[in-house]
């Protein structure tokens, strides 16, 4: 016999009544938990560590980059003369070292991109925006759909990379990421009635610095934007009942589907 708050139960009808009783759920049903911040945190750590790795092994020319960053196609690399479009053997035949792409199979690329900065600026203001963003997502999807968003949002600015940017010009940081975040945050908030005003503010700033500052990528960012806000779509709209994770499961997926289309026909375009 188990204690319990009147008298006793068996082990059976303990069990029994863990089983039967409804389960805490956040907002989106996700499951609730007292630190929500953990994932983004644990994101933010993979950040850095990734970052560190590439500075200790010779920061921008570091060889660690170059296979971690997203670059459309690859191309070979002359010491002192630059990059040039030729076959891969060719390249390592003549004494030049070849830069892998998506297309010619570095497709592991499209994701350890969303993960890797070579400016300390850039990773500090990912960073902080995923510091920022994050835990207040966790806290309405849960860990395991706040992941998933994150993700597909890192996949979705790289497949519009790969069909809007140049072929040979490399890409990386979170930012296609911490896109889809902003995105998501609009929607659950104006689902959820909230002032958004403030958040709205921050994404026009943010596009006016893509479109005016110099080196970044519009094409990661609207990408981003677009798979998160796809995302949050199937996450907080989904109908509400027994079958809500499913649709939500079923929703995410198609987005994942979608992005690894977009990603597999502009690889064979361009191979």
């Amino acid at each position: 016999m188990r204690d319990a708050a009147v008298g006793f139960q068996c082990p059976d009808c303990v069990a029994e009544g863990a089983r039967t009783t409804r389960q805490a759920r956040t907002t989106y049903g996700g499951r609730p938990t007292t630190r929500p911040g953990v994932v983004s945190l644990t994101l933010i750590g993979l950040n850095v560590a990734v970052f560190a790795l590439v500075v200790l092994s010779g920061y921008r020319d570091s060889r660690l980059l170059d296979w971690l960053m997203l670059r459309p196609n690859g191309l070979c690399w002359l010491e002192g003369r630059g990059g040039f479009d030729v076959a891969r053997e060719a390249c390592t035949g003549g004494g030049g070292e070849w830069l892998p792409g998506v297309a010619d199979g570095a497709v592991w690329q499209v994701l350890t991109s969303a993960f890797t900065h070579v400016s300390l600026l850039h990773i500090a203001f990912n960073m902080l925006a995923l510091y920022v963003l994050g835990p207040q997502l966790e806290a309405v999807l849960g860990r395991a759909r706040f992941l998933a968003l994150y993700l597909l949002s890192a996949l979705a600015g790289s497949a519009a990379v790969l069909w809007f940017g140049g072929e040979y010009q490399p890409v990386l940081g979170a930012s296609g990421a911490v896109w889809g975040l902003m995105a998501a945050l609009l929607i659950i908030g104006r689902k959820s009635g909230a002032d958004v005003s403030q958040l709205m503010l921050w994404i026009g700033i943010n596009v006016v610095i893509t479109f005016v500052g110099s080196n970044i990528s519009w094409q990661g960012h609207l990408g981003g934007f677009v798979g998160g806000a796809l995302v949050a779509l199937a996450f907080a709209y989904a109908p509400r009942g027994r079958h809500r994770t499913a649709y939500q499961l079923g929703g995410a997926g198609v987005v994942l589907v979608l992005v690894a289309v977009a990603i597999t026909l502009r690889a064979l375009a361009l191979s």
